[in-house]
């Protein structure tokens, strides 16, 4: 049973690692879109900031934990969990090969729904769809809460802060270019390319930060609801002196600073490798960018994201940036979006999450099959 649980932490460090070089492109596209910087400076500081942003808390963790999956339905084995970390490793593979800018976060929500549902025998009550606690959003739970809500309205809130950041921005120079005299000078383009040539150093930095607080914590859920269901099952009890680390300092919903600290190095040389197929998607393909409009496009994703991360909620990186670009696009001229392929990347977030949960669910019922459960 201890090589089964060193197998799950295994198995979410690999994912780990896939989501920071899968989601590295989300963080640092528009950065390197614009020319601000080359795709070697913008990975060490998307990593860096990685590093950094995978400390900022632990609520997401939390949710991933103990939020998704009602244990007095299922209970959660190993075996559930490579199942879970498969189907998102799978199609986080698939879709960075096709060059799309999918949620690994939704693949591993999805894998964790789908081996869950699996093991409780297509019991749905084992998902917690819904559950409303007395402290406001950080206190309530279930797919709709965590998973749908913030779904549905973190898109839509990136397209529209992306809008209204870029159009701040542009009134701010028209506004400069009307004072005239001295202040007019600094609204020429030239002047504006390169103030914000420097500002989006701090903008893409941000979003690096924003990436590593929400990102890298659902991992550290995997592993904290690992070793918690490791610890109900007895394994834990006769541990060797070297595995002694495993034993959990709180309760269920507690992570363990060594979870934290591994997950954020995993992620930060993850993100290290880069991903250069989804930056051409992102950064290039949908809409022309100039600094003005990567520095918008950041700024407006790394909030959501830090917001969400607050709340507990495991908002998709992917999605905040992508829509946070197309808000800008929209912004700078509704003609300018290149629908084909904004159609591509929304057909991949719709289907994230049942693939990757038909994926762990049909490799559980495999493990079920052979008798490995």
């Amino acid at each position: 049973m201890l090589t089964l649980l060193l197998l799950v932490i295994l198995s979410a460090l690999v994912f780990e690692f896939i989501n920071g070089f899968h989601d590295t492109a989300n963080s640092i596209a528009t950065v390197v879109a614009t020319k601000v910087l080359s795709p070697g400076h913008a990975v060490m500081l998307a990593a860096v900031m990685n590093l950094i942003g995978a400390f900022a808390g632990t609520a997401v963790a939390k949710t991933i934990s103990s939020g998704l999956v009602d244990t007095e339905v299922v209970t959660i084995t190993s075996q559930v969990l490579v199942c879970a970390l498969a189907g998102g490793i799978s199609w986080n593979l698939v879709t960075w090969w096709m060059g799309l800018p999918s949620s690994s976060s939704h693949a591993l929500i999805g894998g964790l729904c789908g081996a869950a549902l699996a093991a409780a025998h297509n019991d749905w009550n084992a998902l917690i769809w819904s559950k409303l606690g007395d402290g406001g959003w950080t206190a309530n739970k279930g797919i709709l809460w965590k998973v749908v809500v913030p779904m549905v309205s973190s898109p839509i809130a990136g397209f529209t802060l992306g809008v209204l950041i870029l159009a701040l921005l542009y009134a701010l120079v028209a506004g400069l270019r009307k004072a005239g005299g001295p202040l007019a000078r600094l609204s020429r383009p030239r002047w504006v390319n390169a103030f914000f040539r420097k500002a989006q150093l701090a903008s893409a930095a941000y979003m690096g930060f924003a990436h590593g607080t929400n990102d890298a914590q659902k991992t550290m859920g995997i592993i904290a609801l690992a070793i918690f269901a490791a610890q109900g099952a007895g394994t834990l009890d006769n541990l060797p002196a070297w595995a002694q680390f495993l034993h959990p300092d709180g309760g269920e919903t507690d992570i363990d600073k060594w979870i934290v600290v591994s997950c954020a190095l995993v992620m930060a040389a993850g993100t290290a490798a880069g991903g250069w197929r989804i930056i051409k998607t992102l950064g290039h393909k949908m809409v022309k960018l100039q600094p003005i409009d990567g520095f918008a496009a950041e700024t407006a994703s790394a909030t959501i994201l830090v917001t969400a991360a607050h709340f507990g909620m495991p908002v998709s990186t992917t999605h905040s940036i992508s829509t946070a670009i197309m808000g800008v696009g929209f912004g700078k001229n509704p003609r300018a979006l290149k629908l084909t392929v904004i159609e591509r990347i929304v057909w991949a977030w719709v289907l994230t999450i049942p693939a990757a949960g038909g994926f762990a669910y049909g490799l559980m019922r495999l493990v079920e099959a052979l008798g490995w459960a």
